[in-house]
């Protein structure tokens, strides 16, 4: 029996690992993973690996590789050893470790520890269903076969896989998220460690790199819970043959749930990190919401920073149970954050969204920075994402108006224009164009003069002269767009 036991406190140097595969497009899981072992290395003054498991050589694309890096960096979830840093156990990157794996898989089967396996997946399912045995997986056909056996499958022209052999009896763990666990082995077969063709596989790899990079403590998803016995046995196997020192604690992360009580899966639309990005999330308003899938600060605190969040987190107050995915709690978490920007900060954070939508020039001209400068005080307080702000200020740099249709038909009917053209004659006395003054003319010349609501009374000068019903604020906004342009656009509405 092998018994993995708790220390109580964490003790010693704290090294942790992310170690995503290069395949399909980053998942949110993926970040509130990294996010989880991040903070606890931050924590405990202890150390975050990045490493790149790509030995699934079929599925594996540079692109995926690439986006891993992109949006870790975006994330600024920083690592202090990692395939573009090195560090004392480089290389970090599977695929340029494989003669690492064939020497310890060489050890293994010195020390006992592996056999080979001839059979096919066809006659394990055969023998399993004619003994109606319910253990899926591997029946230990080749564990002990004899000379003839293995000469015969060697004629037959047969290439075996390299299979562990699992300890007979229960192997205990304490979970750093849920407590004790106990596995018996006669449910967790024997299990392949390299392919046919001398590959090695997941089951091997990792462990083998996390005891030669020293990991300490291995935070991964519940998905991978069942997989923890075998990786204990092989690493009581690694210990024997001098490859590891220790066995890492294990903590299991909760499933993050999507729509209909179901995983959130990489075909859900919201599970894309990239996304976010794109869609103008904050990092640190992803990264809050992302905590709280399965952890919280403090009660009635979902708002905190990245700092914060570090000098609070502790693994035992991770919630097992599954967390539910909630786009719209994600999207106010982020607005919150956007509250906490100084507004120079989201100027420049939004710069590169108006310039895509060639809002502004790349590079930006000296009028149109003195614009944004002057404009962006009065959206601040309004967006909640940084793809708003290219909607909210368009209007302000274009030459002419793109009008929403919706707003349109709603405001500008025929009494909407006959509120135009009463602003119109309104600020075209003007003798001078600030906001005051504008305020002060519209107000007297439609609240006023006509007795119309406030609400209605603007609304069509709004849309007239921004396109939307939702703007930055109206009075402001003429002025910053000046008397010609302000004139022009009401003049064209009434054509």
């Amino acid at each position: 029996m092998t018994d993995v036991t708790a220390t109580g406190s964490i003790e010693g140097h704290v090294r942790v690992r992310m170690a995503p595969s290069p395949t399909g497009s980053p998942h949110v899981g993926l970040a509130r993973t990294a996010l989880y072992n991040w903070a606890f290395a931050r924590h405990h003054g202890g150390t975050f690996v990045f490493r790149i498991e790509d030995t699934d050589k079929e599925r594996n694309t540079q692109e995926s590789y690439d986006s891993l890096f992109e949006v870790m960096g975006w994330l600024g979830l920083t690592w202090d050893e990692g395939p573009d840093i090195g560090g004392p156990y480089a290389p970090y990157r599977q695929s340029e470790r494989t003669d690492i794996y064939v020497d310890v898989l060489a050890r293994l089967k010195s020390g006992g520890f592996t056999y080979d396996c001839y059979c096919t997946n066809d006659e394990v399912t055969a023998r399993r269903k004619a003994g109606d045995s319910k253990i899926l997986g591997y029946d230990g056909f080749c564990r002990e076969l004899s000379a003839e056996q293995r000469s015969a499958f060697v004629a037959d022209g047969r290439e075996p896989v390299v299979r562990f052999r699992m300890p007979e009896g229960e192997i205990t763990f304490d979970d750093l998220v849920r407590g004790d666990i106990t596995f018996h082995t006669d449910h967790v077969p024997d299990f392949a460690l390299a392919r046919a063709n001398g590959d090695p596989l997941y089951t091997l790899v990792a462990p083998v790199d996390d005891a030669l990079m020293k990991i300490t403590h291995v935070l991964r998803g519940e998905d991978l819970l069942s997989s923890t016995p075998r990786q204990i046995a092989l690493y009581d196997a690694l210990i024997a043959i001098g490859v590891a020192d220790t066995t890492p604690r294990f903590g299991h992360l909760p499933y993050v749930m999507g729509e209909g009580n179901k995983k959130l899966s990489k075909r859900d639309p919201e599970a894309h990190l990239m996304a976010y990005r794109d869609q103008g999330f904050l990092p640190e308003g992803l990264l809050n919401y992302l905590a709280l899938l399965g952890w919280a600060i403090a009660d009635d605190h979902d708002v905190f920073t990245l700092d914060e969040m570090v000098d609070a987190f502790d693994i035992a107050r991770v919630n097992p149970n599954p967390a539910r995915y909630d786009l719209k709690k994600a999207e106010a978490i982020n607005a919150s954050h956007m509250r906490m920007l100084p507004i120079e900060e989201i100027t420049h954070r939004a710069l590169p969204f108006l310039k895509k939508a060639g809002v502004v020039g790349d590079p930006m001209s000296e009028s149109d920075t003195q614009l944004l400068e002057l404009a962006m005080p009065l959206v601040a307080e309004r967006i909640n994402k940084l793809t708003e702000v290219p909607e909210m200020l368009g209007f302000l740099f274009a030459d002419q108006v793109t009008y929403d249709e919706a707003d349109v038909a709603a405001v500008l009917d025929e009494a909407g224009r006959g509120v135009v053209a009463a602003a119109r004659e309104a600020l075209g006395d003007l003798s001078t164009w600030s906001t005051a003054a504008i305020d002060d003319a519209l107000r007297a010349k439609l609240v006023d003069g006509l007795g119309i609501k406030p609400r209605n009374a603007f609304g069509p000068v709004r849309v007239a002269v921004t396109g939307r019903r939702v703007s930055p604020p109206l009075f402001e906004s003429l002025e910053l767009l000046g008397r010609d342009r302000s004139l022009a656009r009401l003049d064209a509405v009434l054509a």
